[in-house]
């Protein structure tokens, strides 16, 4: 994956709403839902969240199918599990590190370290 793909990937989740859209789009499968249903399950209007599934397909990070008279979106499993991988490509050196002990979280005086 290229930095500028994975910016922008980045960028489109970093915003409130379409973090809660990719998210639920993820939960929802391959059947994904369509966009009357995202708005309804996230409280989101319509007319904004039009906008946000807009930044997200433009990012990658989802698809868009007519079926019928609705718009069905899905979360594009290849582009999250590749900005994933980007993300991690180098954890531990590259030395394969156990989930348990890999990036391991110190809290103090509960803020994270």
């Amino acid at each position: 994956m290229e930095p500028a793909s994975v910016i922008e990937a980045l960028g489109a989740l970093a915003q409130e709403h379409r973090l809660a859209v990719f998210r639920q789009l993820v939960q929802a499968g391959d059947r994904g839902m369509p966009a009357g249903a995202i708005a309804t399950a996230l409280d989101i209007p319509n007319s904004s969240l039009s906008f946000h599934l807009t930044q997200l397909r433009n990012a990658g990070l989802i698809e868009q199918e007519r079926q019928h008279r609705s718009l069905i979106y899905r979360a594009n499993y290849p582009a999250m599990n590749a900005l994933l991988g980007y993300l991690t490509e180098n954890c531990c050196a590259g030395s394969g590190c156990e989930a348990e002990s890999a990036c391991e979280i110190t809290v103090i005086e509960g803020k994270s370290a």
